[in-house]
């Protein structure tokens, strides 16, 4: 613990950071900063078919945004550059080289049309899909010659027989028998690895500590210990997070719920709030308490008081938990934030005036546009007969009003409704709607002297 290196390897093959990617993240950096070690960025870039040139910045800046500064990574180097994959090729050649060499690894000439029968014939003989070993045999003076001249690709040897066997520092012990673990391919046919070889050799030369990553890559963990053996390393500590749930208990998917970071960076989310809601999902603070800052996080996690309970991840309770974050920020530092999603050049006295108004009201920092179209773009909407009436009777009162403040406003407004008999609610409805075109916004009086009397009682008016 006296030297903890965590680390995250997203893949740039979607649009940003998946917010999967953002909770396995922030344990990991939790955990390396708990024992101030180091947590590191790792592009894996070898899926050359989904490969998206921009989402590498995208992710970058995602996690800048997010506050989980890392201290290695693609652009900003560090002791163990490169931190691209595809900047590493010669590396992996290199030592799936020395498995070959050693026995542990060799390659295989079998066509896809060959893999693909074996497939169906497993399949209707309802056995497991995984390679038979057919090239496995082959000398390697022959296999080296062959390799030279036919496409080929180098899967790794597994043992036929025994177990293999790795700890979890959430689950435990954990045992595969090797007859139902595959020979996994290491290096495609274009040269690039897979995973599988590629994660285990990087995270083997960055000297990672602790690999922190989802439970959908527990059942590839045992071919990763068998590559450590294979190699003589020694193994990293594993620990493998329950993954993120839709609402109907699905895996957190695009079809059912935003999953990019961007998008909620654009809807105007926090991002200390999204870090509190994810660290809620699978942990909780020895208190009990759902709000807590990083920091807070840091202090008391304990990585094996994670529970393995799939989390729901609930937007509804993220969004609650970000209006709590909105009302704690002071008047200028939410000024600040909302100048970004707001119209260049939108007058920064009135943001400063709304701000307070709105800030009770708001879940998202997105929503104060609502609040603002009154104030920057009115239209008048179409008035029923009594609601016209009632905007005829408002003019009138509001026309005589000395000093147009919100109180007054209030005091003025109540007391026609009283002698008119109205009903209070229908009454502050049609006044409403005829200043701001809108059902609901910003507290009426507060609006009414935000406009101004001049303003105001042209709009009533517009509304007839």
């Amino acid at each position: 613990m006296d030297r903890v290196r965590t680390r995250i390897a997203p893949s740039p093959t979607g649009d940003d950071l998946h917010v999967g990617n953002v909770y396995t993240a922030l344990f990991n950096y939790i955990w390396s900063k708990k024992h101030k070690g180091k947590f590191i960025v790792r592009i894996e870039d070898t899926d050359r078919l989904r490969f998206v040139p921009q989402t590498e910045a995208r992710i970058l800046a995602s996690l800048r945004w997010l506050g989980l500064a890392y201290d290695e990574g693609p652009d900003i180097g560090g002791a163990y550059a490169p931190y691209r994959q595809s900047e590493r090729l010669p590396i992996y050649q290199k030592y799936a080289l020395k498995l070959i060499e050693a026995g542990r690894a060799y390659y295989c000439f079998c066509s896809s049309e060959r893999l693909e029968k074996l497939r169906k014939s497993q399949h209707e003989r309802k056995l497991p899909t995984m390679y038979d070993g057919h090239c496995k045999e082959i000398p390697l003076a022959e296999a080296r010659r062959r390799a030279s001249v036919e496409p080929n690709v180098i899967r790794l040897n597994v043992p036929e027989k025994g177990e293999t066997i790795f700890s979890d520092m959430i689950r435990g012990k954990i045992h595969f028998q090797n007859a139902v673990l595959d020979d996994q391919v290491l290096i495609k046919s274009d040269g690039y690895p897979t995973y599988h070889l590629a994660v285990v050799i990087d995270d083997y030369l960055m000297q990672v500590t602790h690999v922190i990553r989802g439970e959908d890559w527990i059942s590839s963990t045992p071919k990763h210990v068998i590559l450590y053996w294979a190699f003589g390393w020694t193994l990293p500590y594993f620990a493998h997070l329950p993954l993120l749930r839709n609402p109907d208990k699905s895996k957190l998917s695009k079809r059912k719920n935003p999953v990019w970071t961007s998008w909620y960076r654009e809807q105007g989310y926090l991002p200390e709030a999204l870090l509190n809601y994810l660290g809620t999902m699978t942990w909780s603070m020895p208190d009990g308490r759902d709000k807590f800052s990083l920091s807070e996080m840091i202090e008391a996690f304990d990585i094996k008081k994670i529970k393995t309970t799939a989390p729901i991840f609930d937007l509804e309770k993220l969004s609650w938990l970000n209006g709590q974050y909105i009302r704690e920020l002071s008047t200028k530092e939410l000024a600040s934030r909302l100048t970004t999603y707001l119209p260049k050049g939108t007058d920064t006295k009135l943001i400063n005036k709304l701000a307070p108004l709105a800030q009770p009201r708001m879940k998202t920092l997105t929503e104060f546009t609502h609040y603002l179209g009154p104030f920057v773009a009115f239209k008048p909407v179409p008035l029923s007969t009594q609601e016209k009436n009632i905007t005829r009777e408002f003019i009138a009162e509001f026309e005589l009003l000395l000093p147009w403040k919100t109180q007054q406003l209030e005091l003025t407004a109540k007391k026609l409704v009283t002698q008119k008999n109205w009903k209070l609610r229908e009454a502050f409805m049609a006044l409403r709607q005829a200043v701001t075109g809108e059902k609901i916004g910003l507290p009426l009086f507060e609006t009414l002297e935000l406009l101004g009397k001049k303003e105001a009682l042209l709009r009533m008016r517009q509304a007839l």
